[in-house]
């Protein structure tokens, strides 16, 4: 299979094709990324190959999600090893725009995250879902897909977007896709490549400390038992700060509250420099 894929940088030119597409009958999925593409990334491609005639991937670092201190110059850019592992899974667009052609001169309108963005993640890094939210609002106006696909690694992320396009009225449909992991257990990303060998060993301790809560839970132990349970065995194995581990409703994230709702475990965690999220759902008795 050949590298070359196509990639457009205008959204004059994104639109030229996918309003072809649509003029033709044919529907649109849309796999927003940052690059930095690994197998979790091409699976979303390959399940919206599935779901749709035709598969949009945009790449963009999207500046307004990081806060100043944070590693917007230094996360990972590797846009001709992206190219090449899209082709792989036939993907048949790549919307790769400049931070100039997503953001040009007098931009000054922005999406207000809702309330799934208030704590957990929000807590931490106060202006990231409101630029999530501009940004995913901006890709959907732009290549207006019928469907976009997302990875449940960024669980509150999902959800903050599922509340966005309810209230919006935006009208595409959101597919999440299950976390994709190494055998270890550590949830693929690629923030992973920011860990040295003796923090990548330790990383997958992370799923292994929520996994244990989602089972705990599951089996009637007390949410704070089981949550602080974990912080103490991330600090046993080596993570230097927890910012949380922490028991919500599903489809909320409002706090763990009456019986039959379904629950999950997010978790943020530090090693050394680098900070991990993961989650897991608790799997309720039938």
């Amino acid at each position: 299979m050949s590298d070359s894929i196509e990639t457009v940088r205008t959204v004059q030119d994104l639109r030229r094709i996918v309003e072809g597409w649509q003029a033709s009958g044919k529907t649109v999925a849309l796999v927003p990324t940052m690059g930095a593409l690994h197998t979790g990334h091409l699976s979303l491609v390959e399940l919206a190959k599935t779901k749709a005639d035709k598969a949009v991937v945009s790449v963009f670092v999207n500046p307004t999600q990081f806060a100043p201190h944070e590693d917007l110059e230094r996360y990972p850019r590797d846009e001709a090893g992206d190219m090449k592992k899209l082709a792989t899974v036939a993907t048949d667009l790549v919307w790769s725009p400049s931070v100039e052609e997503m953001y040009p001169g007098g931009f000054s309108t922005g999406v207000k995250a809702g309330s799934a963005a208030s704590d957990l993640e929000g807590a931490f890094r106060p202006q990231h879902f409101d630029g999530v939210a501009t940004v995913c609002c901006k890709l959907f106006n732009q290549v207006r897909p019928s469907i976009a696909i997302f990875g449940e690694k960024d669980y509150q992320q999902l959800a903050v977007l599922r509340q966005m396009v309810k209230d919006l009225n935006i009208p595409v449909t959101l597919v999440a896709a299950p976390t994709k992991r190494e055998a270890s257990g550590l949830a693929l990303s690629s923030r992973n490549a920011y860990l040295s060998d003796a923090e990548r060993a330790a990383a997958p301790a992370l799923f292994a400390a929520i996994s244990d809560v989602a089972e705990r839970v599951a089996g009637g132990t007390a949410i704070t038992v089981a949550t602080v349970s974990a912080v103490e065995t991330l600090r046993a194995a080596g993570f230097t700060k927890v910012d949380y581990v922490e028991i919500r409703d599903a489809e909320t994230l409002a706090p763990a509250a009456g019986a039959n709702r379904p629950l999950r475990v997010l978790a943020a965690a530090w090693l050394g420099k680098t900070r991990l999220i993961d989650n897991v759902a608790v799997q309720t008795p039938a």
